[in-house]
């Protein structure tokens, strides 16, 4: 039982090692742990769900905003209220600064949902720039602001961004001269180059002493952001300001960034109040070493500095065979002087070195030289131990003073009003799709939009997923080495199912414990046909001890007659056995045996127990008795 419990314990183990490499597998794609991702499972369970639905009908409805809000839009019915810009960036060439990406509505090109359409910018290596303003004016007071859209980089990116701006209120706003230059009060999006994967979070702020705006960036969200930005699907970005000026940052309603506008800034919203005086100068005898030579240090009298680093081994030998005569290499005598060759123009013509031949089967050609070995004598270039500087003073740094442009701004969420939302991009990728627009001030208005704009999407693309199988088998083929985990987790529950479940040898403890089998039924002839054959091997054991004494000798026969009378005793006691089962005595019971027929012996005499032997035998059947030698060594 114990070793059943074992061999449980052991493939239990077994089994939670496969689970926890499985899991593993799983989330290899997965995002880093800050970041909370739906689970896989449940991503297959909701995808099985609907593939049995046929392949799902979604019935889409444009989404309708179910409270106050400031902005919306979901391209279904096109670009009626969008303003494309037809000015130039500055400072470039007219033929390069012209905003003349093209710009579409279109469904999505994969896990599109019928009748849903968003915008999609469509050129390459060209400045795109568009523009709508507010249903009405964002005011920052005592409200929230949710800025909430929808981008798939269908093609992936290469370079280029994703991020939108939110326009301040002027009186001379033109939304057709809307370019990189416009006045903006909040940036927000996705932007991605090379291998920097971007999230930007930018508000101007505006200096109260000096009047003029500075960009404030938020630290960078401490998540990896490539998946979203390569593996094709719609992700949804959302920007929640608060009035007690803390901000976060969600992708796929799920928070990836957060902290405050006073705190999680650079530079920061509020200036030092001391700074470094700038007309401080360190003074010429200011000591900044912490360490001096030593000056008391003399140069010992044996210290030859003009001993070589490097010296001739002059225990060295020429190896034998070395060619002295024979260069390393040789004029190819294959070569030819090629037909356009000029001499004139191109000199004498000379045919290409190759290595010599004789000197691959000899331990070196050339002259030889002696290999140079360390110099035991080298010291090199003596110099002074250092000791601390009695007069090191630190590192001098400029005397503080109190900074002229010090303010301090509790509220930074008192930005500038806003009144227009635009994108102003320029992109090295096609195809980048946008979608379902939405500013408002209560988090559940822009939930419920989510939900029945975006969650669509995800259903359908949910849907559409390839099954476990083809999402293993497609992340080995980017990473190969996933194999090896596949391989071990099928081997390993295999392996230990053969191990301690399938049936082997037993082994001698078992055998051991096992229930004595019952011996065969014997007649009293046979019995004494076995004493003799025992007899005969003691007598060939006695002749293989011929040293041994006389007397040991016939304590030896006595012992076993008295082990043969004893056993026929107890045999003619019991009842008969049938003739197919087989009693084997143990060890012990002879022992007992023994005992007790050395214990009879003095209160019986010998006919008594040749009477008992008779009356006892009869014609019933006998136990065998298990041969064993006594030895006395």
């Amino acid at each position: 039982i114990t070793k059943m419990h074992f061999q449980w314990d052991w493939l239990c183990l077994g089994v939670l090692i496969m689970s926890s490499v499985t899991a593993g597998i799983e989330n290899e794609e997965n995002l880093d742990a800050d970041v909370e991702v739906e689970d896989f499972d449940k991503q297959s369970q909701e995808a099985d769900v609907e593939r049995e639905k046929s392949s799902i009908e979604v019935v889409y409805q444009t989404p309708k905003p179910t409270g106050e809000v400031y902005f919306t839009e979901t391209f279904d019915e096109g670009l009626s209220r969008w303003v494309l810009s037809v000015t130039l960036k500055e400072d470039m060439d007219d033929n390069v600064a012209k905003y003349d990406g093209k710009w579409e509505v279109e469904e999505l090109k994969e896990n599109a949902v019928p009748g849903d359409k968003g915008l999609v910018l469509k050129s390459v290596a060209k400045y795109h720039a568009i523009s709508a303003m507010l249903t009405k004016a964002f005011v920052f007071d005592d409200k929230p602001l949710i800025v909430q859209y929808e981008v798939n980089f269908q093609k992936g990116i290469d370079c280029g961004g994703a991020y939108i701006k939110l326009i301040s209120s002027s009186n001379d706003l033109n939304l057709e001269y809307f370019f990189d230059k416009t006045p903006y009060t909040i940036m927000f999006g996705p932007d991605k180059c090379g291998e920097d994967y971007k999230l930007h979070f930018i508000f101007r702020h505006k200096n109260p002493k000096t009047g003029e705006y500075d960009e404030k960036h938020a630290e960078r969200p401490d998540v990896d952001l490539k998946k979203f930005y390569l593996d094709k699907k719609t992700h949804l970005y959302t920007l929640v300001l608060k009035p007690d000026d803390t901000f976060e940052i969600l992708i796929d309603q799920t928070v990836v960034s957060k902290g405050s506008l006073l705190e999680n800034m650079i530079p920061p919203v509020n200036p030092p109040k001391e700074i470094e005086d700038p007309t401080d100068k360190k003074p010429d005898d200011w000591d900044e070493r912490p360490k001096i030579p030593d000056p008391n240090a003399v140069k010992p009298d044996d210290w030859d500095e003009d001993e070589p680093a490097k010296i001739e081994d002059p225990d060295a030998v020429k190896p034998e065979g070395w060619l002295d005569d024979e260069p390393q290499y040789v004029p190819d005598p294959n070569a030819k002087k090629p037909k356009d060759w000029d001499e004139e123009m191109d000199g004498e013509w000379e045919a290409p070195q190759i290595p010599n031949a004789k000197c691959e089967s000899a331990p070196g050609c050339g002259e030889w030289v002696r290999p140079m070995k360390n110099n035991p004598k080298y010291k090199g270039k003596w110099r002074a131990p250092m000791i601390d500087n009695p007069n090191y003073q630190g590192i001098w740094s400029p005397r503080k003073i109190p900074n002229p442009d010090y303010f301090e701004d509790l509220h930074p969420f008192k930005m500038t009003t806003i009144s227009a939302i635009g994108l102003e991009l320029w992109s090295m990728t096609s195809d980048i799709y946008f979608d379902n627009f939405i500013i408002c001030s209560e988090k559940e208005v822009a939930d419920r939009w989510a939900a029945d704009s975006w969650g669509l999407k995800k259903l359908v693309a949910s849907a559409n997923e390839p099954g476990m199988f083809s999402q293993l088998v497609t992340a080995a083929e980017e990473h190969p080495w996933l194999w090896v985990l596949y391989i071990l987790t099928l081997a390993l529950p295999v392996g230990l199912s053969v191990l301690f479940c399938w049936p082997g040898k037993k082994s001698d403890e078992c055998i051991d414990f096992k229930k004595p089998d019952v011996s065969k039924q014997i007649t009293k002839g046979e019995l004494k046909e076995e004493a003799e054959e025992f007899e005969d091997d003691e007598l060939e054991e006695e002749k293989e001890n011929e040293d041994t004494g006389e007397d040991e000798r016939r304590e030896m026969e006595e012992t076993k007659r008295e082990l043969i009378k004893a056993n026929t005793m107890k045999m003619g006691r019991e009842a008969p056995i049938s003739d197919e089962e087989e009693t084997e005595i143990p060890d012990e019971e002879e022992n007992e045996v023994l005992d007790a027929s050395q214990g009879d012996r003095s209160n019986k005499s010998d006919s008594d127990e040749k009477k008992e032997d008779d009356d006892g035998m009869g014609d019933r059947p006998l136990k065998s008795v298990r041969k064993r030698r006594v030895r006395k060594d």
